[in-house]
């Protein structure tokens, strides 16, 4: 936490706030470009093999491609990226937010240039060239690429899932579930999904199966890298809201303690912070917590109720 905190001092200024909405904006303009021209989606992907020609362009624009197609469904998910990202922005800070999720974007660059090295050092360098991304134009339906924000999407919902586990959403709006419950299913599936496209790797030998499975398994644990970083080197000293909640109460409970204990002699008003010399005690013969100092302890008049 201390390399995080020092580079929040440093750059924290740059922050992008609600960071969330920019990037379903970008989603937005990848579904216009999805009913205008989707064949146009084939020059947006995160292809390395392209970028080494020439077309880094694909570095930026591969974000722009929605992670489903646009329906009812996918609305109702866009929202709830948007509340439960807006949400562990609010609760960590903007900065750290901003580190997380764009770290899962580099991540998923470095996966892909990872993937196409590995095509390279097996001779299938170019099967990252034919890999591209189909498209049905009647249709209009869509084969999701290897690298895509889809993952990133899913590292959201496991922040979420950390921070606030206790709360209860609506699944399918009808099935009340809570948060952690859902975030654990979630890295369930992601784990069998990897596992399983790790198997295909070991023992296929078709080129194009062997491609879309290792590119799957690459996929998955760069997109996800974020995640695993993030938590483990702060671990020991990330807080949720409700151990924020705590500590806030225990801060209030010291102060109040410290003002209960604040030497104050009844009679003269002066206290141990202003004479640290002066002795204070508390007279056994009056009825109450009346403290007096040693000018004054033994010649005050007792209270009595």
């Amino acid at each position: 936490m201390n390399w995080l905190s020092k580079m929040e001092r440093k750059y924290g200024k740059y922050a992008i706030r609600n960071l969330t909405l920019y990037l379903i904006i970008c989603y937005g303009f990848g579904y216009v470009i999805q009913l205008v021209n989707p064949v146009f989606f084939q020059y947006l992907t995160l292809n390395p093999y392209w970028i080494l020609q020439g077309q880094v362009w694909r570095l930026v624009t591969w974000i722009l491609i929605p992670p489903a197609r646009l329906d009812f469904f996918t609305l109702i998910m866009l929202y709830f990226y948007y509340s439960i990202g807006t949400a562990v922005e609010r609760a960590w800070g903007t900065f750290r937010y901003n580190v997380y999720l764009i770290s899962g974007l580099v991540f998923t660059v470095i996966g892909a240039f990872v993937l196409y090295l590995i095509c390279l050092s097996n001779g299938l360098g170019d099967m990252m060239a034919v890999m591209e991304l189909g498209i049905d134009v009647v249709s209009h339906s869509l084969r999701q690429p290897s690298f895509s924000t889809y993952y990133v999407c899913m590292s959201i919902i496991l922040a979420f899932a950390m921070t606030f586990p206790e709360v209860q959403i609506l699944l399918m709006f009808i099935i009340p579930i809570k948060i952690k419950v859902l975030g654990i299913i979630y890295a369930v599936i992601l784990g069998l999904d990897f596992f399983g496209s790790f198997m295909i790797v070991m023992r296929t030998q078709e080129a194009g199966t062997w491609y879309e499975a290792l590119a799957n398994c690459i996929a998955i644990l760069f997109s996800l890298m974020s995640t695993i970083i993030f938590f483990v080197t702060t671990r020991k000293s990330f807080r949720t809201p409700r151990q924020i909640k705590r500590q806030a109460e225990f801060k209030k409970q010291v102060v109040r303690t410290q003002k209960i204990a604040k030497h104050k002699c009844a009679i003269c008003g002066r206290t141990a912070e202003e004479y640290p010399d002066l002795e204070f005690r508390f007279c056994s013969k009056c009825d109450g917590n009346y403290e007096y100092c040693s000018d004054h302890l033994f010649t005050h008049t007792h209270v009595k109720k």
